[in-house]
Parts: structure tokens; C-alpha cells; sequence
């Protein structure tokens, strides 16, 4: 199934967030229009913008008449709506829980540990960089240890949880954290890379805060 017309992604490019949806979008070949928001001028505080995500905040995604906010939304709406096989977001009540508990992973300690780090590391952001690596060092060892028997986080194919987790980690060192340690989730990013349809985030250089290891 793909749409009537292409879908609308307002989008800030150096956000995490916002490269869930792009990156799901691509693997499931959809049409889409990009819509850059200037968060650096609060364009996302406009009234339009507003009307679309109350929150004020990207991504915000225009299906026709269905306008979805928040990433793991977007997510869980492209995956039910458009992969037909749902290969993505998997029907089985198990498999919906283990794709569910990664899903909270990445709106948890993902986003207070790697991407609050991030944050710091580009845009010198007012988070405790000490308390982010440590969260970032928590989650990656639970990460890295489950990845041992599989090769995605649900089983042996992606979904939507690892769509979630790949980009505040692929970018984990762009808050001064190194992936070096963990040699299941850098095989994990690899697969992923290899994924028909991948589309990576752009990478930065951190100019603020300090290297933890």
C-alpha cells in the first residue's frame, strides 16, 4: 500500500527524532515531502505549527486528512498502515510487547542519556553530562548484552524498536560517548546501515563538553 499522495514530515535535520521517521519512511519506499522547521528562529512555537503538534516539538507527520505527532507515533502509524506483511510492527501479542518495551527504551533512557548528551556536545545544552553518560552507559550495557543471540532487538529482523533505537545511538558520539566498548551494538548499527531503503542522519563534530573515556 502506499499513499494517495506523498506524506508530509516536518522535520528539523539534526534531530534524532525526527530521522526515526524519515529513516522509516525510506525503508518502507513511501513518497514523502521533507519539510524543514527552523527550531533555531521557534518556528515549531508558531500557531501553525501548534495547530499541528501542541507539544511543539518535531516530528509531526501529514497523511492526507491524519496529521501524527511524536516519533514513536509516527512510527507505530507508518508500520500498521503501510507495511502489509507487518514485518515492522509484528501482530503477535508477544512480539508487539518485546517491539513495545524497546519503543519505551528509546522514549526513556535513549533520549535522557545519549541524546541528552548529544545536545550538550553540539549545542551546549543545560543537561548534567555526567548523569547522561552514565544513563547512556546503563542502557548501552543492557543493549550490547541483549544483542548477543539476535541480530536485531526483537529477533533475527528489524522493527520498528530498532528503527527507534539506531540514531541517538549511532550519534551516541557526538556527546562525547564512545561505542568502542560495546561490540554488539556496533554490529547491530552495521546491519542496520545494510538495510534496503537506509537512509543515514548527517553527521556533526561536538564542540562542547568533555570526552568521558
Amino acid at each position: 500500500m502506499t499513499p494517495a499522495s506523498p506524506l508530509r514530515l516536518y522535520r528539523f535535520q539534526l534531530s534524532g527524532h525526527s530521522h526515526r521517521a524519515e529513516l522509516l519512511i525510506s525503508l518502507l519506499r513511501l513518497p514523502v515531502t521533507l519539510i524543514d522547521v527552523n527550531l533555531g528562529e521557534k518556528a515549531q512555537k508558531d500557531p501553525a505549527f501548534l495547530a499541528r503538534n501542541a507539544f511543539g516539538q518535531v516530528p509531526v507527520l501529514e497523511d492526507g486528512s491524519v496529521t501524527i505527532a511524536d516519533s514513536n507515533a509516527i512510527l507505530v502509524y507508518l508500520a500498521s498502515r503501510y507495511d502489509e506483511r507487518r514485518r515492522w510492527l509484528p501482530t503477535d501479542v508477544a512480539s508487539a510487547a518485546q517491539v513495545q518495551r524497546w519503543l519505551s527504551a528509546a522514549a526513556g533512557p535513549l533520549v535522557s542519556g545519549p541524546a541528552a548528551a548529544r545536545l550538550v556536545g553540539l549545542f551546549n545544552a543545560g543537561h548534567d553530562l555526567s548523569r547522561a553518560h552514565r544513563i547512556a552507559d546503563e542502557l548501552f550495557r543492557v543493549m550490547d548484552a541483549h544483542l548477543i543471540e539476535r541480530d536485531f532487538f526483537t529477533g533475527s529482523s528489524p522493527t520498528i524498536a530498532d528503527v527507534a533505537l539506531y540514531t541517538y545511538t549511532a550519534h551516541a558520539p557526538e556527546g562525547h560517548i564512545s561505542l568502542a566498548p560495546y561490540r554488539q551494538i556496533r554490529g547491530w548499527l552495521d546491519r542496520m546501515t545494510r538495510l534496503d531503503g537506509f537512509v543515514a542522519m548527517a553527521r556533526s563534530e561536538p564542540k562542547h563538553g568533555s570526552i568521558s573515556r
